[in-house]
């Protein structure tokens, strides 16, 4: 079946495989999304992102007039993802690297949950546009995990998540099994849920279980997710999100932190670093 070349990067170690595929010919499969993903088989990651230009792929057409790159989002498990924010971030790093965008100018980027808009900050920082986030409604929903049930926070960052505030975090255990949560038709396809805790004055910490993948060392979207339920879980008015302009919180996770910052247009913007770490080729 010949080789692959692959290149890998992280975002507070959410790491990804890195798979450059311009024009959308490569056959990417759940079996081999799995198989380079996992940590003794293959390369290892959280997930696959495929770097392809958006008018090569269904799912990126819509987006080709606004965004030459569409970043083809896979969970670990092979289950194609709407967005990743730390995922973005790298998406966009790589383009970067390899002469591909102008780093002087805003990145568009097609992803399934729309054109996500890149800023390369003088830091070596990203910022991420995220978009408006929606509170789905005020329906009460459960997660439990470790024997274990929270209150927890519907969010739609583009993705589903579910925020639960604990007094500790290790007080959903180990996080080897997926956490339930119900009522079970919350989630029809499956949630994202963040364990927080604050640590501060606009200040916390986070835990994530992501859908597809188990509990990773960070999530972009979680930490937008986290941050807006602290920010604006008792100013729900007509589905959407009442949120602080002009505000930044600082979300630690256990691969390092994130800032999460809030527009006037009701816009989060997600701000993180990215880097590529390793290259090479995998034997199919």
């Amino acid at each position: 079946m010949g080789t692959i070349s692959w290149v890998k990067g992280h975002g507070t170690e959410n790491d990804f495989v890195l798979l450059h595929d311009p024009d959308g010919t490569m056959r990417l499969d759940e079996g081999l999304v799995r198989e380079l993903c996992h940590r003794r088989r293959g390369v290892g990651a959280d997930g696959v992102l495929r770097v392809v230009r958006s008018a090569a792929l269904d799912d990126g057409r819509p987006y080709a007039d606004e965004a030459e790159w569409f970043m083809d989002f896979r969970n670990a498990d092979g289950s194609t993802g709407e967005m990743c924010g730390n995922g973005v971030r790298v998406f966009a790093h790589y383009l970067r690297v390899h002469g591909l965008v102008d780093p002087s100018v805003e990145l568009p980027v097609g992803t399934r949950a729309g054109v996500k808009r890149v800023r390369f900050e003088d830091d070596s920082q990203l910022s991420v546009d995220m978009g408006r986030p929606r509170l789905p409604g005020p329906s009460a929903v459960m997660v439990s995990a470790a024997g274990r049930s929270w209150p927890a926070v519907p969010v739609d960052m583009g993705n589903p998540h579910a925020v639960a505030f604990v007094d500790d975090l290790a007080d959903p255990g180990p996080l080897v099994e997926q956490p339930t949560w119900s009522p079970s038709e919350a989630f029809p396809k499956g949630v994202n849920i963040e364990f927080a805790v604050w640590r501060g004055s606009r200040h916390l910490a986070m835990r994530v279980h992501e859908r597809g993948v188990g509990e990773t060392r960070s999530c972009g979207t979680g930490a937008c997710s986290v941050a807006v339920v602290a920010a604006a879980v008792d100013h729900l008015a007509d589905q959407q999100v009442n949120l602080p302009a002009g505000e930044a919180y600082r979300i630690d996770v256990p691969g390092g932190s994130l800032t999460v910052s809030f527009r006037a247009d009701q816009h989060v913007v997600l701000t993180g670093p990215a880097v590529l770490t390793a290259r090479g080729e995998i034997d199919l």
